[in-house]
């Protein structure tokens, strides 16, 4: 079982290693930044105190709950040690383990550098060849082209537009919707052989 001092994922420039219970301050930082949280609030930060008392304490309990194996994970650049943001890669709550969701929040400064697609595309490694996943999914809004872009480069595609959730009407672009991005382990594999 993975402890929650152990390095979840390396990559050539990346760290991805579990959150700590003291470390509710970096969250709060990548919420507090408008552009961060455009596509989700609308620019509005996340109240601290709900970081705190809930959003950190959900995370922990994800490390429990699926052992380790799943959740999501504060990332670290190799270098400096710099803080970027978090990866996740994880199943609904109460969903199925082969079916999971890839997702990521990056600070502005770790933006346009990469991270995002060589991460994403190691996590989907890892969850096809260590961790017995079927499908890999992640959902993002139409306006979020950066996000859709990452996406697309680690060999996801489109597999259904969304609504709008009722708590996000107010941000820009909402009324659009979004869409909800797949890869299977078949396709994943195919593509593999491909670029071989």
């Amino acid at each position: 079982m993975l402890s929650r001092v152990d390095t979840y994922l390396r990559t050539e420039r990346v760290t991805l290693r579990p959150f700590r219970a003291d470390e509710a301050d970096l969250l709060i930082e990548l919420d507090s930044d408008p552009a961060v949280m455009r596509y989700l609030s609308g620019g509005e930060p996340t109240a601290p105190e709900l970081i705190r008392e809930r959003d950190l304490p959900s995370i922990l309990a994800g490390y429990d709950r699926w052992a380790g194996a799943f959740g999501l994970f504060v990332a670290h650049e190799n270098t400096n040690g710099a803080f970027l943001g978090w990866f996740c890669l994880r199943p609904e709550r109460e969903g199925p383990l082969d079916v999971v969701e890839l997702g990521y929040r990056l600070r502005r400064p770790a933006w346009g550098h990469g991270y995002a697609t060589e991460v994403s595309s190691a996590l989907l490694t890892k969850a096809f060849t260590e961790l017995d996943v079927r499908v890999v999914w992640g959902a993002t809004m139409s306006l979020n082209r950066a996000s859709q872009h990452v996406m697309e480069k680690v060999g996801m595609t489109v597999t259904q537009t969304l609504p709008t959730p009722e708590d996000m009407l107010a941000v820009e672009g909402a009324e659009l919707g979004g869409y909800q991005y797949e890869i299977t382990k078949d396709q994943w594999e195919q593509r593999l052989a491909r670029q071989r």
